[in-house]
């Protein structure tokens, strides 16, 4: 039995789901390690998502391609693995990579691994293709068809990799990661008209050191007039409120210049300042929306419970526009279509620690609006018991967001705790939070600013209160959702 074929016979006689117990509008793993989205795009009608799998353990290891599709970006149908380390270029793993719609065919480009995984300096990454009717895929190349022998003298060939492919004019494009001598990240540009033969055409963008070291998983798109670069650039240095220590995702704004494919562009911005949001990726839907999902997690914060068989989620999905020259972030308007049990709570007054009547759960699309009041803090605990609560806490004179996961049921020696400045609305601010059974995404002010985090608190535990040091009036809005699964 080959490779593909026995990860598909592993997932059916192992994963069981409790369907109730799982992330009910988020992508999650049936069992196995997820990462990194790869592939999203949409083909025949059909929007496909694949990802970074390892479907043995709960932890990361040679890395596959796992499937899934949607009409409407909430619920996913389970498709078989798709890309499996089973040749000699990917024998160390099919890691992370895009897909492109091409004569009516799925062509999927990916790193192509080889080496020895336990020792990093035998390995080599290289990009290769496979091709496939948006259930099975085909390597129909045994050689990458973007290879290090292609490289300028100064870039690595052990660094080199998650390509992002698009279509522009009468050429394919693809940007590669790769790491340069004086380790850091720049983004190469290559071009293709078949897909097959590529041939090196410039550096795109480059690291001048301020922004971490490797710069993964590229993305690169235009809308309304405005380009931007997104890179999830490794080993961040804090500075201030934007950045954060560790893996982050930013982006850069520019201009593109699509006669001499030149991007010159500004200074970088965090696409999420929460715990938890890596390696996202873009695709244009079919009615001109550009959308992105990424993984909803972080490399250094592993805190699922020793017992859950599946490790990691994705992000919902976000509609993505311009303001200002500032990528804007929404939730999907899919979502509304799921809503039920509408409840408003119009100018409530809060004093003290209260509970408002049926506002509580774990799974729901909730929106705070401050309207006035005299306070210095507010906090909104979710996920509450005697025990547990994962707080929120709005510091209204510096408009600082503090969110602390210390008593979510969290048992790792991992940063809980995070703080982000946001812009006042007239003193006050709009908080929407999309909470699944797992996952806490905050949108704020219709999108201006996100914040990302997992919690893996029990079920049980589902009440929702808030605390205020003085007097505030709020505007509620909850509608919970409902997937008949």
């Amino acid at each position: 039995m080959n490779s593909l074929k026995r990860a598909n016979e592993f997932i059916r006689l192992n994963k069981h789901p409790k369907k109730k117990e799982r992330p009910q509008i988020h992508v999650a793993p049936e069992i196995g390690w997820m990462n990194d989205p790869n592939g999203f795009s949409v083909y025949q009608g059909d929007i496909h998502l694949f990802y970074q799998y390892h479907p043995y353990s709960d932890q990361w290891g040679p890395m596959y391609w796992g499937h899934v599709k949607s009409k409407d970006m909430i619920t996913w149908e389970n498709l078989p693995v798709a890309l499996a380390p089973d040749s000699g270029a990917d024998e160390a793993g099919c890691f992370s990579g895009t897909a492109v719609a091409y004569d009516d065919q799925h062509v999927l480009m990916y790193t192509a691994v080889s080496g020895d995984l336990k020792e990093p300096e035998t390995l080599f990454q290289n990009q290769s293709i496979a091709i496939g009717d948006g259930e099975k895929y085909k390597k129909v190349f045994a050689d990458p068809v973007i290879t290090g022998e292609m490289l300028p003298e100064g870039c690595s060939r052990q660094d080199f990799r998650d390509p992002k492919i698009w279509k522009e004019g009468d050429s394919f494009l693809a940007i590669v990661a790769n790491l340069d001598t004086e380790e850091r990240g720049q983004i190469l540009l290559f071009e293709s008209k078949d897909l097959i033969d590529w041939k090196y055409v410039k550096i795109l963008a480059k690291n001048d050191g301020r922004y971490g070291r490797m710069w993964e998983c590229p993305d690169f798109f235009s809308i309304e007039g405005k380009s931007f670069l997104i890179v999830s650039p490794q080993d961040m240095p804090a500075r201030g409120y934007e950045f954060h220590p560790g893996n982050n995702a930013v982006y850069f704004p520019g201009d593109w210049n699509k006669e001499e494919w030149e991007f010159a562009y500004d200074e970088a911005t965090s696409l999420d300042y929460g715990l938890d949001f890596y390696a996202p990726q873009t695709t244009q839907l079919e009615d001109g929306r550009r959308v992105l999902i990424a993984w909803m997690q972080s490399w250094d914060g592993n805190i699922k419970p020793a017992k859950q068989d599946w490790n990691g989620m994705m992000t919902i999905p976000r509609e993505l526009s311009v303001k200002n020259g500032r990528l804007i972030q929404q939730p999907i308007r899919e979502l509304e279509k799921y809503h039920t049990n509408h409840q408003e709570r119009l100018g409530r007054t809060i004093q003290g620690r209260v509970s408002v009547d049926s506002i509580s759960g774990r799974c729901m699309d909730l929106t705070l609006d401050l309207l006035e009041g005299d306070f210095e803090s507010l906090k909104i605990s979710f996920a509450c018991d005697e025990v547990h609560h994962t707080d929120f806490i709005f510091h209204k004179r510096n408009g600082i967001i503090e969110y602390d996961r210390t008593y979510s049921g969290v048992v790792r020696d991992v940063g809980n705790s995070r703080k982000m400045k946001v812009n006042l609305r007239d003193g006050g601010v709009e908080l929407r939070f999309i909470l699944d059974y797992y996952s806490i995404e905050l949108f704020v002010n219709d999108g201006e600013q996100c914040f990302s985090a997992a919690y893996y608190t029990p079920l049980e535990a589902d009440a929702i209160w808030f605390d205020c040091d003085g007097e505030v009036k709020l505007d509620i809005k909850k509608d919970d959702f409902f997937i008949d699964r």
